[in-house]
């Protein structure tokens, strides 16, 4: 599982002029899930998130969590995440998870970070979505669930 994870003064979300999730301060997350991916991946991805110290303290260090500003998490589910461009120029997707499995992994990670007290808004899964976002620093971050990177 990988994730692109953005610190963020606002983001949302837009499935054909209709917002399906937004959030002022906080992480923007698009969340790519491999066809290897389980519960462990997902549960280890959540805890990352959630607990990711990069927001700025009081001295101005990145010492803080989503929890201790007050933000929000929007999650965005993002396939293309999983792709591999090594060879040629056209990107292969085959390591992606298919339909129900990473809809259900995507929506455990979502889960696993709601119960850590934390707001969770989503995008559409599946759909073709706009997503804007106001980039806070900028900050933006890379994980992968099996620490490949």
């Amino acid at each position: 599982m990988r994730a692109v994870v953005q610190r963020v003064s606002r983001a949302s979300v837009r499935v054909a002029e209709r917002v399906t999730g937004e959030i002022g301060a906080g992480l923007l997350v698009l969340v790519g899930i491999a066809g290897d991916d389980g519960e462990s991946d997902a549960r280890r991805m959540a805890e990352k998130i959630s607990g990711l110290r990069i927001f700025r303290d009081d001295t101005g260090l990145m010492n803080r969590c989503v929890a201790e500003i007050g933000g929000g998490v929007l999650l965005v589910s993002q396939f293309t995440l999983c792709g591999d461009a090594r060879k040629g120029r056209r990107p292969s997707f085959v390591r992606a998870a298919k339909g129900e499995h990473a809809q259900k992994l995507f929506e455990f990670v979502g889960a696993t970070i709601a119960a850590r007290g934390l707001r969770v808004a989503y995008g559409e899964f599946g759909a073709d979505m706009d997503v804007e976002s106001v980039n806070a620093g900028p900050v933006t971050i890379l994980l992968d669930s099996k620490q490949a990177f």
